[in-house]
């Protein structure tokens, strides 16, 4: 756990460090206001310890700003970060200006060291999704007071980050933490790189299963990071956990409920206020959160407070109260304050029945890899790995389980081993096999050769990446997760924009489900900014804020160049018919009705999601062959590039073009010329694979980009492209058969060229040499590459 000390003396901060680092917590120290401020701005704490008497700006006024501060997608606790504030001062009445200013607890100086600890332990567990002194997850158990850790009855002994990394996912068992989360958490100034948490994380994970834990006992969640491996019901003492989605979306509402249900009584008081004691000073207010309440009391079921909440907005809009308004008002917030005390009871459905390619749309699957391998210490430190990424790992060591296996539940990628045969023309077989039955499977080829031949066969063969044997297995992992990261969809972003915590936590526990990523602002004077920093696929509004509207901020969007096409969805609390006018007038797509069913609102963001799917579909797709087309393709190639610095592969860059397609066009009409660009694209799709990028630049010209994949080894793919297009013949829309063939030009990254622009010329380059090598040869179809030596190498058939 991280915490951050604001303290001008250094002796009482050397103190606080010393008693703090020796209880297994992350201390930095800040010797001003100011200072403290700017760390809490770039780094996320977990608990903040805080002087009173800060020169320049106090410790009060910290705390103030602390408060105030609104929440960012990367520090969205910032708000709620528990405060310890230290004072000199004694007097009841300084205790309770820090206590006022936002303050949780304080201690009074000279402190004592027992008495502080206790206290921090005590914000701690109150700040976590536990209360618990002792926090437990099955038969673990970690006592923070002694700083003792046991399985069963089995004592763990742990390194100080160990420990800390242990505490950090008790404290939020149901929270996924990524490495840099991590690091925030454990690690001061001197932070390590991420490839540190990941071996403590190994280490962890030995410890706890040499101890009878499940190895996954710390799970990993794919392209997010690690958690607390979900408890089976029969582990759980005092709850069981839903099997189901709606039930434990109804779970998660009701703990959101009772973490809120404090604050929704607070706000209930401000209004009893205006109507026992007539401070209509308060009036506006209250009629604030009548209108906060009518909104969020229905998202927790509670439809009849919903109501009634909706009746006192009514009331307090009516200036002035008359004696028969005000008897009115007392008697609905005695109602209201009986209907939530008691549980919830809603039979609104929470999860909408939606089609299937809908459903798929927010679903993103764990990826399966299937390894082919006979190398026991190989597939032994490959399993240890595959438990940090949460890779569902088959392994396979004959030909026949490897097509039984693709057949029945294809993998999201293979990785074979080229020595798990007896042969390499078994091994080229086998790869031969899989591109015929599940081509669009990336497969990445170790071996123990480093030989061009070699290259060439697994390149014929349909091998999409090739490695070294000797390569080291987290290397490997990663040339995985990259592949994959092109093969697999990531999840769609929404931002919702409310400012009233509550609901956005509701509508956070509703939307996480469907595999959507949610971002929640409750500060509207931030929202531009938040815009940007996120990048949602839909916006979600609350119609009515204290300064403005939702209204002037979809317009904002609307008559933004960036973002007018971005969906907006308005959530309102008024369903009057002036009001949806004025809500579509701004430009918005939808709107949701407050109080929020959990079905409804789910299923117009999918439906929002899946217009978005179909716009961007037509905006990055050529219309005539269904290929990428050049803006959305040069976008790809560009990543394409980035990443192959980072991991240092090579990337293969082709220009193809369709030969004598102006004589096709004369002879059989353009129609006929359009039938043959759009199978050659239907081609080309069905020779690449899916992390392959292959798009129409313009006319018969298409551009190919291979990851992975030397300058060699792409004339040899295109050479197959070769081979399959002189065994089937393309036919016109009349049925008259139309013999083609195509040239084509391969450079390659970064030999080749440092950019796009680069690349694109030489490969252009390449293929005016093969048109012309065609010309002089009478060939068919030749495809050309160019060596850095200005050699050319040419292969024709």
């Amino acid at each position: 756990m991280r915490i951050l000390v604001i303290e001008d003396d250094e002796l009482t901060a050397q103190a606080l460090t010393t008693i703090l680092t020796a209880h297994h917590y992350a201390v930095e120290v800040a010797k001003d206001g100011k200072s403290g401020l700017a760390l809490l701005d770039s780094f996320e704490y977990d608990l903040l310890i805080l002087d009173v008497g800060l020169p320049d700006l106090n410790g009060i006024e910290v705390c103030r700003q602390v408060r105030s501060a609104a929440p960012t997608p990367d520090k969205p606790h910032t708000p709620q970060l528990p405060i310890l504030l230290l004072t000199a001062y004694q007097s009841p009445h300084d205790r309770a200006l820090g206590l006022d200013a936002g303050a949780d607890d304080y201690v009074v100086k000279p402190f004592d060291e027992e008495e502080l600890v206790a206290r921090i332990r005590a914000l701690l567990r109150r700040a976590s999704s536990t209360g618990a002194p002792m926090l437990e997850w099955g038969d673990l158990e970690l006592n923070p007071s002694s700083c003792e850790v046991s399985y069963g009855s089995t004592p763990l002994i742990l390194t100080p980050k160990e420990y800390g990394l242990l505490e950090l996912f008790l404290r939020n068992s149901r929270r996924v933490f990524s490495c840099g989360n991590i690091l925030e958490h454990l690690w001061a100034y001197d932070a390590p790189g991420e490839e540190a948490v990941r071996t403590h994380i190994k280490g962890l994970r030995q410890k706890l299963k040499a101890v009878g834990a499940p190895a996954d006992f710390i799970e990993t969640v794919y392209g997010i990071g690690y958690r607390l491996k979900p408890l089976s019901n029969a582990a759980l003492l005092t709850s069981t956990i839903p099997t189901s989605v709606e039930q434990e979306v109804r779970s998660k509402l009701g703990a959101v409920w009772t973490s809120y249900k404090e604050r929704i009584n607070e706000q209930i008081a401000i209004i009893e206020r205006v109507a026992c004691e007539s401070d209509w000073t308060l009036q506006a207010s209250a009629t604030r959160q009548a209108h906060t309440l009518a909104g969020a009391l229905g998202t927790f079921g509670f439809t009849e407070g919903s109501q009634i909440a909706r009746n006192i907005e009514q009331i307090l809009a009516g200036c002035p109260l008359k004696p028969r308004a005000l008897t009115q008002l007392q008697e609905l917030l005695a109602t209201l304050r009986r209907v939530i005390d008691v549980p919830a009871s809603s039979s609104a459905p929470i999860c909408p029945e939606v089609t299937p390619a809908i459903a798929n749309l927010a679903t993103v699957q764990l990826p399966s890899i299937l390894v082919i391998s006979q190398d026991r210490d190989f597939l032994d430190a490959l399993e240890s790995e595959f438990l940090l990424w949460n890779y569902q790992c088959t392994i396979a060591t004959t030909a026949k389980a490897v097509i039984k296996i693709c057949q029945n539940d294809a993998p999201s990628l293979v990785l074979l081993d080229l020595d798990c045969f007896d042969s390499i023309a078994t091994s080229m077989a086998l790869l031969t096999s899989l591109q015929q039955c599940c081509s669009t499977i990336p497969t990445i080829v170790l071996t123990s050769h480093n030989e061009l031949t070699e290259r060439l066969e697994v390149s014929r063969h349909g091998g999409r990446l090739l490695l070294q044997k000797t390569t080291p297995i987290p290397q490997v992992l990663e040339a995985v997760s990259q592949v994959l990261q092109r093969a697999l969809p990531t999840p769609s972003k929404i931002l919702v924009v409310d400012d009233d915590i509550a609901l956005l936590d509701a509508l956070t526990v509703l939307l996480s489900p469907w595999g959507l990523k949610v971002y929640t602002l409750n500060d509207p004077h931030r929202f531009w900014e938040t815009l940007e920093t996120v990048s949602p696929d839909v916006l979600v509004l609350d119609l009515e804020f204290p300064d403005f509207k939702g209204i002037e901020l979809c317009q904002v969007v609307r008559n933004d160049l960036h973002w007018h096409h971005l969906p907006v969805v308005i959530l309102t609390a008024h369903s009057e018919s002036e009001t949806i006018s004025q809500v579509f007038a701004a430009g918005a797509d939808d709107f949701v009705s407050k109080p929020i069913v959990g079905a409804e609102l789910v299923a117009r963001i999918l439906n929002r999601l899946e217009r978005v799917r179909l716009v961007r579909q037509i905006l990055d797709t050529d219309p005539l062959t269904g290929v990428m087309n050049r803006q959305k393709s040069t976008q790809e190639l560009e990543a394409f590039l980035r990443s192959s610095d980072r991991s240092h592969q090579s990337v293969a860059i082709a220009v193809i073009d369709v030969d004598h397609l102006r004589s096709v066009n004369a002879q059989y009409g353009h129609a006929a010329g359009d039938a043959v660009l759009r199978q050659f694209g239907h081609l080309l799709q069905q020779s690449f694979c899916s992390e392959d990028i292959v798009a129409r630049w313009g006319g018969e010209e298409f551009v190919i980009g291979m990851y992975g994949v030397t300058r060699e080894d792409g004339v040899q793919r295109l050479m197959q492209v070769l081979e399959r297009l002189n065994q089937q013949a393309l036919t016109t829309e009349n049925g008259e058969i139309v013999h083609v063939s195509f040239s084509a030009g391969v450079a390659q990254y970064p030999e080749d060229g440092k950019d796009l622009k680069t690349l694109y010329r030489t490969a252009d380059l390449a293929l005016r040499q093969a048109k012309r090598l065609r010309e002089e040869t009478h060939s068919q179809h030749t495809i050309s590459s160019i060596l850095p030596a200005e050699s050319d190498v040419v292969l024709k058939s």
